[in-house]
């Protein structure tokens, strides 16, 4: 009830990077492996399709979460923030999580019903966000306002993944206790 209470969209942040633990428990939250036996997550997925992977673009790297692992895997070199968003707090704040659907993963629908699956999937995700973020005192939030033809590129897309959204994190503005 204390993080539904305190779900907030922020636009502002402080520069501190999450310690590695953190990193590692958001991007579980996100959309990690809950039931091994299963390979389930936890957002549920339309048809246990799966679609949506989660990109981890940081200062100097980017990279996918890859949930059967926990461990992420490095996609690209380089700072790719100001990629992830046309507002000034997304080139600075530490982290951008972009969600991007595979839809070669969504077989049996109809082409006039993906984008329904696709939103509905990444708004499950982006929410388990939200909700690890303010049950760890930071700031986020999610955004479609984006160049997904340029971070597409910088991220070496194929031409079956969509970027659907993206979703900054970091500490709020004014934090100071690294």
């Amino acid at each position: 009830m204390q993080a539904l209470r305190e779900r907030q969209s922020s636009r502002s942040f402080s520069a501190h990077s999450l310690p590695d633990q953190l990193l590692s428990d958001l991007l579980w939250a996100a959309f990690g492996i809950n039931r091994p036996d299963s390979g389930r997550r936890t957002a549920p997925s339309a048809r246990n399709w799966q679609e949506v992977d989660v990109y981890v673009v940081m200062k100097d790297h980017s990279y996918v979460y890859e949930p059967e692992s926990h461990s992420l895997k490095h996609v690209a070199k380089g700072d790719l923030r100001a990629h992830t968003g046309r507002q000034e707090f997304a080139a600075t704040a530490p982290l951008n999580l972009v969600f991007v659907a595979d839809i070669s993963r969504m077989t049996g629908v109809s082409a006039d019903s993906i984008d329904l699956y696709i939103g509905a999937d990444v708004g499950f995700v982006s929410q388990n966000v939200y909700l690890f973020c303010a049950s760890e005192g930071l700031a986020t939030v999610v955004r479609a306002n984006l160049d997904r033809a340029s971070l597409g590129k910088a991220l070496n897309l194929t031409e079956h993944q969509r970027i659907v959204l993206a979703q900054t994190i970091g500490y709020p503005a004014g934090y100071n206790n690294p």
